[in-house]
């Protein structure tokens, strides 16, 4: 399960490095329940225990029900401002 976690971990820096390109400055991990359960697991897996997760490669971690399996990776300040400022992508 290692290779799970180290894919969503990537693909999580990734689109933090993509908005950073375009300007931006990535601060919020928004996931749907799917995905934070899925991520929770393989992470407890790996380190052992049952804690929650807060954070993601230095990102804050956010629930966000409607995503279900997907995950956004975003600049809190500047969603709504106009298009940008978020990259999604699916974790399962």
């Amino acid at each position: 399960m290692r290779g799970e976690l180290i894919r969503i971990l990537s693909t999580v820096e990734e689109k933090a490095n993509e908005l950073k390109l375009d300007g931006y400055e990535p601060d919020v991990v928004l996931l749907g329940r799917e995905a934070y359960e899925f991520i929770r697991e393989q992470i407890n897996e790996e380190f052992g225990g049952d804690e929650e997760v807060f954070e993601l490669s230095g990102l804050r971690v956010r629930l966000l029900e409607e995503l279900g399996g997907d995950a956004v990776v975003v600049d809190s300040k500047a969603l709504g401002l106009g298009p940008g400022g978020a990259k999604r992508f699916r974790v399962l």
